[in-house]
């Protein structure tokens, strides 16, 4: 890691201009756009609390780190799976999955649990060490549980794209074709640029139904009662100890991809964030964002690669824009037409910009083994991954029942019990005896 920065972290504000930032700042914001969007757009949450929360938790995360780290946090696209769990099943057996909007509330409230995790093992970090508690989350549990994270998801995606594959596909090959041959600002946002191209083309064919937004209001409050954890009925224990027990194992791969993304920031800048202000603080930050997001309403927030891609191509690391991209993001939050354009977009188009998500989060957890070494000639490593991905993917479930309380670990929170539990009892491995000498696992970012 370098420790000489392309430009000084620090800069004020004023020695930046005003002019500058700003067009820095919507620069930012325009990058997370079309992540952050697309994540209500698959669960059913509000577009708008989503860009409330998005740049509400960004300014709480940097309030926490001492407004050192120029990261910007956006929707998350690990706890998919997790909202899925809770929310979307078939009324009959065998029968077609239908999305219960009316359960979200429920989701929320496991979503701001997971959040506190981060607290826990924060807290953990700053009495014990960073090396010493990371001796827990080896890539050997948390890549496979990341790549079973985007599998799981890949019936959701194929199934809203099979209402229109052409949209879909078109969304799809215009994400691929700015990824991979784009320059500048075009390979920064694949997500937005394909799903502008996709929606003009079903706006040419009539596929696009406007009266919602002639009929919603230029200005509005983003925050819904109904959707917040008020929605939960506190009397249903069963249904909140299943969202629970569904939703807060997530955190074990969205901490890594916490850790991963600090790293990308520090290496980009040229200062170790690790160090200071601190991953307890980032972890802190990153944590109450989500638990905040999701007590209102929102997703689940995470620092965005996106926005690190940004600072490279830019070499501007004033936190500060950020802050103003965060700013931007509130703004646009209170106009309910706004989001009621973004809620137009048909499903097959969230459906090719989902296959691309959710294949690349699998992708994510492979990187993930691969950057940190996971030696598969050896026998522990295979039996934890294969255990865990056969556990998450072969739809393994265990009741609990205790006295009056019932609840059911779904696939994906018992594989990452169980990956926990194996890496524990089998003999260390690679990992372990080289966790004194090694920094941080790497690269947990959910960039397209």
């Amino acid at each position: 890691m370098s420790n000489t920065p392309a430009s000084p972290v620090g800069e004020g504000a004023a020695k930046l201009g005003a002019p500058k930032a700003l067009v820095l700042g919507l620069q930012h914001m325009f990058a997370m756009f079309g992540a952050t969007v697309t994540v209500p757009l698959i669960t059913g949450l509000d577009i708008g609390t989503t860009l409330l929360m998005a740049g509400a938790g960004t300014l709480l995360f940097h309030l926490i780190t001492g407004g050192k780290v120029p990261a910007f946090l956006g929707s998350s696209f690990a706890f998919l799976g997790g909202y899925a769990a809770v929310t979307v099943f078939a009324d009959v057996p065998g029968g077609e999955k239908v999305l219960h909007p009316e359960l979200l509330p429920y989701a929320c409230l496991g979503v701001a649990c997971s959040g506190l995790v981060y607290l826990v093992l924060a807290a953990a970090i700053k009495a014990f060490g960073v090396k010493r508690v990371m001796r827990c989350f080896p890539p050997i549990v948390t890549g496979p549980i990341i790549i079973a994270i985007g599998l799981g998801l890949a019936p959701v995606a194929v199934g809203s794209c099979k209402a229109d594959w052409t949209l879909a596909l078109v969304a799809l090959v215009v994400i691929g074709i700015c990824n991979i041959w784009g320059k500048g600002m075009i390979r920064i946002v694949p997500i937005l640029i394909g799903l502008v191209v996709s929606y003009v083309l079903a706006c040419c064919l009539g596929k696009v139904d406007f009266a919602a937004v002639k009929d919603a209001a230029w200005i509005g409050f983003p925050v819904h009662k109904a959707q917040t954890i008020l929605g939960v009925d506190f009397a249903n224990g069963t249904q909140i100890w299943s969202a629970i027990i569904a939703i807060v194992p997530i955190a074990l791969a969205t901490i890594m991809e916490h850790i991963g993304d600090i790293s990308a920031i520090s290496s980009t800048v040229g200062k170790d964030f690790i160090k200071d202000p601190g991953l307890h603080r980032t972890l802190t930050g990153d944590g109450l964002a989500t638990t905040f997001a999701s007590v209102f309403g929102g997703p689940a927030n995470t620092t965005y690669g996106e926005n690190t891609g940004v600072l490279a191509l830019s070499r501007v690391f004033n936190p500060v824009v950020v802050r103003i991209a965060a700013v931007f993001a509130i703004l646009l939050s209170f106009c309910p037409k706004f989001a009621a354009v973004i809620a137009t977009i048909p499903g097959p188009i969230v459906g090719g910009i989902s296959f691309v998500l959710y294949g690349m989060i699998s992708a994510v957890g492979i990187r993930n083994l691969v950057e940190n070494h996971v030696d598969f000639s050896k026998s522990r490593n295979l039996i934890i991954a294969a255990v865990i991905l056969v556990t998450a993917l072969g739809g393994v479930t265990l009741p609990i029942a205790i006295g009056k309380f019932h609840a059911t670990l779904t696939p994906l929170a018992l594989a990452s019990l169980a990956g926990i539990v194996l890496n524990a009892v089998f003999p260390a491995g690679d990992y372990a005896a080289r966790a004194k000498d090694v920094e941080p696992p790497k690269g947990n970012t959910f960039e397209v």
